[in-house]
């Protein structure tokens, strides 16, 4: 019997105002795959990440329907054991006196720090602490969210998703605001729980976050799936040329568009003794 797939919708349409900001999308994500939703800003990629979340809903209509495992409702507290959320909404509701730890606890109450009338049991406090340890990140756990770089306070949020040992991550642009050196740690992260059996959504408009265990690739374009298919046949100069607007006369497309099209994890140079993706930093620039 074939398991349900992790996220599956279909026909799913949804506006913002008189918008039509997800056209009729469909889009199927199997339990234990990688995969990386690609595209330019606007695209509506995270319009995507809130109707997965519940936040936005989509236009009620024949056909249309969205599931997750195969179920179209879930308790909120069982869904969060299944798929954890790392977004960048997330990260700036929880830049605030709360401590490390505190912010991996709060997943618990679906809140962004540990409040009074929370009851935290010792197995919370335990789930918590492994998951720091996990992210190598445990001497954060008394650190304020303030007093921390923004690559530590990311590793953080990782951990709050990782707290309840879900079966997939879904990380959305979780390079953005990130120093060079901060977006290869957080690139090795993804890569480490790829390896470790956790399935990796990464939602993104930058080709160096596609770490090497990703081998599927969805084109996001105008609210629709634009392509679907491998890495390989994904990160062609003529599709990314379509679908990011970069034209063959613009001066950095020139040395720039064959770069995104190998294999970014082939081209690295060292600095500092820390070997980087050659292209990840011009990307960075």
């Amino acid at each position: 019997m074939t398991s349900p797939a992790l996220l599956e919708l279909q026909n799913v349409r949804v506006m913002r105002g008189n918008k039509i900001v997800l056209d009729d999308l469909s889009l199927r994500i199997g339990s234990e795959e990688h995969v990386a939703i690609l595209g330019p800003n606007g695209c509506g990629k995270s319009t995507l990440i809130k109707t997965i979340t519940r936040e936005c809903y989509p236009v009620v209509q024949q056909g249309s329907g969205m599931r997750i495992l195969g179920l179209e409702r879930w308790n909120v507290a069982e869904l969060r054991e299944l798929l954890g959320i790392v977004s960048n909404d997330l990260m700036s509701s929880c830049t605030s006196e709360a401590v490390g730890r505190d912010v991996v606890l709060s997943g618990f109450f679906s809140s962004t720090r540990v409040f009074p009338h929370h009851n935290i049991d010792p197995k919370q406090k335990e789930l918590a602490d492994a998951a720091l340890a996990q992210l190598q990140v445990s001497h954060l756990a008394e650190r304020r969210v303030l007093e921390m770089s923004s690559g530590e306070a990311r590793r953080v949020l990782i951990a709050r998703a990782l707290a309840h040992r879900p079966r997939a991550l879904l990380f959305d642009e979780p390079t953005n605001s990130l120093d060079v050196f901060a977006r290869h740690s957080l690139r090795e992260t993804m890569s480490q729980l790829a390896k470790s059996g956790v399935g990796i959504i990464l939602v993104t408009h930058e080709l160096s976050d596609i770490v090497p265990e990703i081998e599927r690739v969805v084109l996001m374009s105008r609210g629709r799936i634009a392509a679907d298919g491998s890495k390989h046949e994904i990160l062609r100069q003529e599709r990314l040329t379509a679908v990011f607007g970069i034209r063959g006369r613009d001066r950095a497309s020139r040395w720039l568009l064959p770069l995104m099209v190998k294999d970014i994890y082939q081209e690295q140079i060292r600095i500092g003794g820390l070997r980087l993706p050659l292209v990840s930093l011009r990307l960075s620039w």
